[in-house]
């Protein structure tokens, strides 16, 4: 067992691996060690740049679920290059929305290289594999609802059509949001019904349940829905 692995194991909380594995159903719950986000992320920052952390990434696939939220966190720590081409090597074996999420939200360094970054995001949209497509969406929706990017972002989420549920989720997450962050760009794609239906309720549910719509919006959003 590895250095990292061992730590990891040392933090594990079985309290936490029960209440965790219902927030991922796609995951055997044999995987979990039960350690929690802020242990993942410190154990992450210590061996990143460790010759024991370059170890742990360059070996995959990892045992357990908790081993690829802190390889995750890792890419954050290290220098913008390298950082890309380890989550090139990562990507294909992600296989669950909190890794890929987890993941997303630690890459802040590398989303400051901003229309490098923004096409390598898009090139993953294409994806057929449903969480690098995920990966994809969940980027844009990140960094680049903010900017000069958002119309373009916006435009390359909408034109996603894919049965998969989490690439689905991901979609309803990021129409949901650009309401809050760019709602005259967003409203029109929801009055004109340029989504799938699914994810064109589903993206009026979340903004309904935001705390950062008016209840005036939610009230016409309302209005919006397809039965």
């Amino acid at each position: 067992m590895n250095v990292i692995t061992r730590e990891l194991t040392l933090n594990a909380d079985e309290k936490y691996k029960d209440f965790h594995s219902a927030l991922i159903p796609n995951v055997d719950k044999n995987t979990l060690l039960g350690v929690r986000a802020p242990d993942c992320r410190r154990i992450a920052k210590k061996y990143a740049q460790a010759p024991e952390g370059a170890l742990f990434m360059d070996t995959l696939p990892h045992q357990f679920y908790d081993e690829y939220i802190t390889h995750g966190y890792m890419l954050g720590f290290l220098p913008r290059e390298q950082a890309l081409t380890r989550l090139k090597a990562l990507l294909p074996y992600m296989d669950n929305w909190a890794v890929v999420d987890s993941c997303v939200s630690n890459l802040k360094m590398l989303f400051k290289s901003r229309e490098r970054a923004y096409g390598f995001a898009l090139r993953l949209l294409d994806s057929d594999e449903e969480f690098i497509c995920r990966f994809g969406i969940v980027s844009l929706l990140s960094y680049y609802l903010d900017d000069e990017y958002a119309q373009r972002a916006i435009n390359e989420v909408k034109r996603i059509h894919s049965d998969k549920f989490y690439v689905k989720m991901a979609q309803a997450w990021f129409f949901a949001t650009a309401l809050t962050k760019q709602y005259k760009l967003t409203i029109e794609i929801i009055e004109k019904r340029e989504l799938d239906s699914w994810v064109h309720n589903k993206s009026i549910q979340k903004a309904k349940e935001s705390l950062r719509v008016p209840k005036e919006i939610k009230n016409y959003l309302n209005t919006l829905k397809i039965k």
